[in-house]
């Protein structure tokens, strides 16, 4: 155990783990907005964020960057940057409607049972998976450099470089932009109201299968702008990057309380944290361990997460 490197690091610990937690929170959001309506785990939500992160890549490629060019003007970089952010969400927002259209709807329809679903979302998971692997030929993909690896700005011992602080910017105005949405516009009176009582709902004049598109839509649409910054951290992607970074990411909504979008914020952002912080101490290697372990512990005494409180309960 290292408490000397956790200290002399604190600060690019901290600055790293927020910018990594925003991406679990943002993809997070997505799995619980499904939870929080149909109460259904939807697994192929990672390969959705999985999909936004070739679009991203694909949206470069069509100006003609690629992971050997150089970096463009910062006016330029951060043009292509919003174009990506479209052109992602936009995708993995469709692909995740094309599955609940395609997957998930019928299902509904012939009222099977919950079994039924966890196995379609995992069968989901694996297709896109493949299919995407087949397309290809499982080979790492690389992104463009778009912005400057410099120091953006430092106070003290805090650096912050450009991807960093885009990344955070764009992470809050998004999460708060989804929780205004959710809790004070019509359409999110009808998620909530669905979320509450579907049949009541339905009796009161809410659409039910609209809505239930909407929330697949939202969390697609939350994935696709985390693919984006995960592109440009990481620096490339591939067929299976969606599998782990998934996974941390229902972590996050579970620890955060499953069902609550600020519960998967908070989650995701202390996930992120603790990695980091867990990494310094005891060594990169245990970093995924860290992650799940503090899950289990926090689990055993607080099963509902931190927050606990289902969307269809959630505040007017």
């Amino acid at each position: 155990m290292d408490f000397a490197e956790l200290v002399r690091g604190f600060p690019e610990l901290t600055t790293t783990g927020l910018v990594q937690g925003a991406i679990y929170a943002l993809i997070a959001l997505g799995y619980t907005l499904v939870y929080g309506v149909l109460r259904l785990i939807n697994f192929a939500h990672s390969e959705v964020f999985m999909i936004g992160t070739f679009g991203a890549i694909w949206t470069w490629a069509a100006f003609g960057l690629n992971s050997n060019s150089g970096a463009p003007s910062v006016g330029r970089a951060l043009l292509l940057i919003a174009l990506a952010i479209v052109a992602a969400a936009l995708l993995s927002g469709s692909v995740a409607l094309l599955i609940e259209v395609t997957a998930y709807r019928p299902l509904r329809r012939r009222n099977a049972p919950p079994l039924a679903f966890l196995i379609t979302a995992i069968g989901a998971s694996y297709a896109l998976m493949e299919l995407m692997g087949t397309l290809t030929q499982r080979r790492q993909v690389g992104a463009p450099a778009l912005l400057p690896a410099k120091t953006l700005f430092s106070i003290g011992g805090w650096s912050v470089t450009p991807v960093q602080m885009l990344t955070l910017s764009v992470a809050i105005v998004m999460m708060v932009g989804l929780d205004w949405f959710v809790n004070r516009t019509r359409f999110g009176k009808g998620i909530r109201a669905v979320a509450q009582d579907a049949n009541t709902a339905a009796l009161m004049g809410v659409n039910k299968s609209r809505v239930i598109a909407l929330v697949f839509v939202l969390g697609g649409l939350m994935a696709g702008v985390a693919a984006v910054f995960s592109d440009m951290k990481s620096g490339n992607t591939r067929y299976n990057i969606g599998f782990l970074l998934g996974l941390k990411a229902f972590s996050a909504a579970v620890l955060g309380g499953i069902g609550n979008l600020r519960g998967a914020a908070i989650g995701g952002v202390l996930l992120g944290l603790v990695e980091n912080y867990g990494s310094a101490l005891f060594g990169s290697q245990w970093r995924d361990l860290i992650a799940f372990v503090v899950l289990i512990v926090l689990l055993m005494f607080r099963p509902t997460g931190l927050l606990g409180e289902s969307l269809g309960r959630a505040r007017a």
